[in-house]
């Protein structure tokens, strides 16, 4: 994912001659990439970066300082490791405006296009982390190392987010990930694993007890997995369309779909690995006891799962994002690309006969959606406080409403699809989806309520305590 970001950064921002030295190595694996931003002063102001460059007089520069939490910073894996680095040259003006962005290989290419001298890049400790154990991230000094200016210069971090966004839509779909790994795991200990006898009577008399699978608690959890897991993967689609469309696409539909993938990128990073690490929580719940042992590994994902939610700017930082900068963008024009077609496809079906108790559902989720994108608009532009103190909440509420529509959709391919008196295997399937769309709109959609009245609240009881009180 790393050497994917690092291709896309270096593609749209690089010289000719580092793209076509670089390129070709990145796209058949033989040189791996990172990104080199974290100080251990400073995580996301990265205005405080004490990390220097200056020219050598040959065209490139010299870099000095320390980097942590570099994933894949030092590894044997592949031939040579390329970093990307924020530094700052020596007439950067403060703060993030003198931030510029270097591409620092771990060996330097020799006149064959082949790793040769080892540059000053020195691995100074390996993490101890609480998961992700396979991954070397580890601390990176870089002592008068030879880099190559990437873009303008003081222009670096812009040009980082080329690769900074792309991470955050794969570390999204990490957590989702996991929690498509917790689920069927869950779901395979809930059929085999005995346990009771179900309230309305035993289900299975021939054996000793019946399995997880029949109580109430447990198909909660299970259900409540699946919702989430099937409705991000679809949501996850959506936005990849998008992109794709962003990139191929010409004129209008260019621009909206920008516009759309801008909106919806801290969205996608922040309740996908959210809901991963509640899955991953929920299967060690089904497991019980045996969850929380090592034996089975489900408490691998609980670990793993958690640092999604900081990687690539923690999940706080995304609302931020979210409220802070995509909202007001253009007078609200990436809220539009959103809100236009879910508004009319809530109006478009509430006449419906199967869909119309959903889209009811739905048009109460979208209208506290509505009323609380007001509400931050009207707060936040007297008082940023106000929209900082609402900001997670109302990700959440986004992102059940985005979940809320792609299920409906769901729920009408799958009506269209039974009409057809598929085969059994596949009208099992259908009926699934149309059950798991019901589960999600009476049990989870309703979540919105409660998150638009927190936001509503408004920031008061959230910053009145002193700090010497804490």
């Amino acid at each position: 994912g790393l050497s994917r970001g690092a291709y896309q950064l270096l593609h749209e921002h690089g010289s000719a001659p580092l793209k076509s030295l670089y390129l070709p190595h990145l796209v058949d694996g033989s040189w791996s990439g990172t990104m080199c931003l974290t100080e251990a002063h400073c995580g996301t102001d990265l205005g405080l970066i004490r990390t220097r460059a200056v020219p050598d007089g040959e065209g490139a520069f010299r870099l000095n300082g320390n980097k942590i939490f570099i994933s894949a910073g030092e590894h044997d894996l592949t031939e040579n490791i390329i970093h990307f680095v924020l530094a700052k040259l020596p007439d950067a003006p403060p703060g993030t405006k003198g931030i510029s962005l270097f591409l620092v290989p771990k060996f330097i290419p020799g006149p064959d296009g082949r790793p040769g001298e080892r540059n000053g890049v020195v691995c100074t400790a390996i993490e101890h982390k609480m998961g992700i154990n396979g991954s070397a991230t580890c601390q990176l000094a870089f002592e008068d190392a030879k880099g190559w200016l990437i873009g303008a210069p003081h222009r670096g971090l812009p040009a980082m987010f080329t690769m900074m966004n792309s991470e955050r839509l794969s570390v999204g779909i990490q957590g989702l990930a996991i929690a498509e790994a917790a689920y069927q795991s869950a779901v395979a200990y809930a059929r085999e694993r005995l346990q009771g006898r179900a309230l309305s009577g035993a289900k299975h008399p021939e054996k000793p007890a019946d399995p997880l699978l029949v109580h109430p608690d447990v198909r909660r959890m299970l259900m409540t997995m699946r919702a989430y897991v099937e409705g991000c993967r679809a949501l996850s689609l959506w936005v990849a369309a998008a992109i794709d469309r962003a990139e191929r696409g010409e004129g209008a539909e260019r621009e909206q779909a920008a516009d759309f993938t801008a909106l919806m990128t801290p969205i996608v990073k922040a309740l996908f690995t959210d809901l991963g690490f509640d899955a991953a929580n929920l299967a060690v719940q089904v497991y019980g006891g045996h969850g929380y042992i090592k034996d089975h590994g489900v408490e691998q994902y609980v670990r793993d799962a958690r640092i999604a939610m900081i990687y690539e700017g923690t999940n706080g930082i995304q609302a931020l994002d979210l409220v802070g900068r995509k909202l007001p963008a253009h007078q609200g024009r990436y809220l539009r690309r959103f809100f236009h077609p879910v508004s009319a496809y809530i109006a478009e079906r509430k006449a419906h006969r199967e869909l119309g108790k959903m889209a009811a559902g739905m048009e109460r989720a979208f209208g506290a959606l509505q009323l609380a994108s007001a509400f931050i608009a009207e707060k936040g532009l007297r008082d940023p406080e106000e929209a900082g103190a609402a900001a997670a909440d109302y990700l959440r509420l986004f992102g059940l409403v985005a979940l809320g529509y792609m299920w409906m959709r769901m729920a009408e391919t799958a009506l269209a699809a039974l009409v057809r008196n598929p085969a059994p295997e596949e009208a099992l399937f259908y009926q699934g989806k149309l059950t798991t769309a019901r589960f999600f709109m009476e049990r989870l959609l309703p979540q919105t309520n409660a998150l638009y009245l927190a936001i509503k609240a408004g920031k008061e009881a959230m910053m009145a305590l002193p700090e010497a009180a804490f």
